[in-house]
């Protein structure tokens, strides 16, 4: 075959299966609840980014045991040899065992490229357990959860790049060289986000149909506008995986979620006249973890009535949290009323996003924060901006300062060198 094998090994019950129906966006391997299910060795098709190779699933290796699992131990060596890169997967629920040292050092002796998947991570506590896995000499983590999809994107954008063979993103790189900014709108199915794209635009690009899912995938198109040169990415509706069919469908959630991770700025759209839901939260998740500035637009506004907007604004202020202070705009894109406001809060959105503060300032502002509020514990001695786009800011700490002090010292910067919505990062170096 000349497509990249990219095999999957492991202990047995780590969750293999189940990242393998992730990664291929379908069910196409059993899953269950105890060991040996998986027992011959199974090729899937992935597409991700323009790239096509095979997700190699496997059973779980074992050092010993009885005449069976030594066949299915069989079957994952030969998928292993003829492996281009190889994806060793751990529960972090269970913790590091035996069974994990001795798949680890496997793995690493074939001499093939060694990725450490963590599988299992649903929240903050476990991403921190992750780190135990580091011993097993296989590099950095790569969390995720394989049956939530937590994390799933990241990891299929480290594969294509391990491969260097990722066409799609070296054209889009290519095409995208024109110092545009690049806005991503996003939102669930049938929320008008296409209607606002051609609004926006100026021009009928996009079919707009009161049929979810018309949009099938992400259209870019470049627009001189009064602030600047602009390439509005429109994209297809993205719902929960359970609603969502393999094919054609899916393919169009994968391309939106690309679209989302090359753009500058986020719109997220959602339809007022339902209000933020669940999945507009999952969304938001998502466009926080891309770390780019977003806009909210709250599309069909006039079809809400008076006496339920405090109540619709104040569930998207909550549902919506993960965004920070992004800006909030109500639209109805059909009539294009209230949509001339955008354009001009990309701008500034863009402004802040790139904004770099001179480390004389930045020192001083350390220095009045801290007479201000001084830390309970620990002290800030200095700190620099290392990069833009999101500002990041590195403090260089004597002692350990508490959570609460970080976020006032993210705050006081913020306010202090009008950052406004913009994500920003905060790192410690404890000296």
């Amino acid at each position: 075959m000349n497509r990249p094998q990219v095999v999957i090994v492991g202990r047995p019950n780590v969750g293999k299966s189940s990242l393998v129906n992730r990664l291929a966006g379908k069910r196409v391997a059993v899953v269950e609840e105890h060991r040996g299910v998986t027992r011959d060795r199974k090729a899937v098709e992935v597409e991700w980014r323009g790239l096509t190779f095979d997700v190699v699933d496997t059973g779980g290796w074992l050092e010993a045991g009885d005449t069976l699992e030594a066949k299915v131990s069989q079957q994952a060596e030969a998928a292993l040899a003829g492996a281009d890169l190889v994806l060793l997967v751990v529960d972090v629920t269970t913790g590091m065992v035996d069974e994990d040292t001795h798949a680890a050092r496997w793995a690493l002796r074939s001499g093939r490229p060694v990725v450490l998947v963590v599988n299992k991570v649903d929240d903050a506590q476990h991403e921190a357990s992750s780190w135990e896995f580091l011993s097993l000499g296989a590099g950095d983590p790569h969390t995720v959860s394989a049956q939530h999809g937590r994390g799933s994107g990241d990891l299929l954008d480290f594969i294509v790049n391990q491969l260097g063979e990722a066409r799609e993103v070296e054209e889009a790189a290519e095409a995208d060289d024109d110092g545009a900014l690049r806005v991503a709108i996003v939102g669930r199915p049938n929320v008008g986000k296409s209607t606002l794209f051609n609004q926006l635009i100026g021009e009928e690009r996009s079919v707009v149909h009161d049929m979810p899912g018309t949009t099938r995938d992400a259209i870019d198109t470049l627009v001189q506008t009064d602030v600047g040169l602009i390439r509005f990415i429109d994209t297809a509706g993205m719902r929960r995986r359970a609603k969502t069919e393999a094919g054609l469908e899916t393919y169009a959630v994968l391309r939106a979620l690309d679209a989302l991770d090359r753009s500058d700025i986020a719109i997220l759209v959602i339809d007022s006249t339902v209000g933020a839901t669940g999945q507009d939260q999952r969304l938001a998740e998502r466009i926080s973890a891309a770390g780019c500035p977003s806009l909210v637009v709250l599309n069909k506004w006039e079809l809400v009535a008076v006496e339920e907007r405090d109540n619709v604004l104040a569930t998207v202020g909550e549902k919506l949290a993960f965004l920070g202070d992004a800006p909030v705009m109500k639209t109805t894109a059909t009539s294009g009323k209230g949509v001339h406001r955008i354009l001009p809060a990309l701008s500034v959105a863009a402004a802040d996003y790139g904004k770099r503060v001179p480390t004389g300032a930045l020192n001083r502002a350390i220095r009045d924060l801290q007479m201000k509020q001084p830390a309970p514990t620990g002290k800030i001695r200095y700190a620099v901006q290392g990069a833009t786009e999101p500002p990041t800011f590195t403090l260089f700490v004597a002692g350990r300062l508490p959570t609460t002090y970080l976020r006032y010292v993210e705050r006081s910067l913020r306010e202090r060198f009008e950052l406004g919505s913009s994500p920003l990062r905060v790192r410690v170096r404890v000296e």
